[in-house]
């Protein structure tokens, strides 16, 4: 089941003395985090406004309606931002992490099991699928076009054709 709320990031620490958190991103990069006027706490239970948002170096500088000292910002401290994915708009074809984690991964002509995704890792090139089954045996599966022919996400399947010697052990 889909996640309705996603973590998007970490206040790690205040910025100036006007009640300014900084946030460390867990998605593409800050400056997606920018164009946001509501993020949440607490898995989504606890929206609040952004008054204004500005990328500084690798973080978010946030302010946050209502706080307004660095005293009401340090207390934000180590709290996880979160954002309704009804909020976001996605590419055709692209898709959440958290939507892939949990999927299984078939062979699309053998209908073998290869194991579940249980990470993502963002190469530059290309993300790569981090693949578990139930012995313990991990998998690298590149998430290219050649190998990652078709993903039913509300499904939680996601049918591959591995490249030669992919999975030769």
């Amino acid at each position: 089941m889909k996640k309705q709320f996603l973590e998007c990031g970490k206040i790690v620490t205040t910025h100036g003395i006007k009640g300014e958190v900084r946030v460390q991103p867990w998605c593409d990069g800050p400056d997606f985090l920018t164009d946001f006027e509501t993020l949440y706490f607490d898995r989504g239970e606890k929206p609040f406004t952004v008054e204004r948002a500005r990328a500084h170096k690798n973080v978010v500088v946030l302010k946050i309606a209502g706080v307004d000292t660095v005293e009401d910002a340090v207390k934000l401290r180590s709290r996880t931002v979160y954002v309704n994915r009804d909020d976001v708009e996605l590419a055709e074809g692209e898709s959440f992490v958290q939507d892939l984690i949990g999927c299984v991964v078939t062979d699309i002509d053998t209908g073998a099991a290869y194991g579940e995704i249980y990470d993502v890792m963002q190469t530059g090139a290309n993300d790569v699928y981090c693949l578990k089954d139930e012995k313990g045996t991990e998998r690298l599966v590149p998430a290219i076009p050649s190998v990652v022919l078709e993903r039913d996400l509300d499904a939680g399947i996601v049918k591959i054709r591995p490249l030669e010697g992919l999975f030769d052990d």
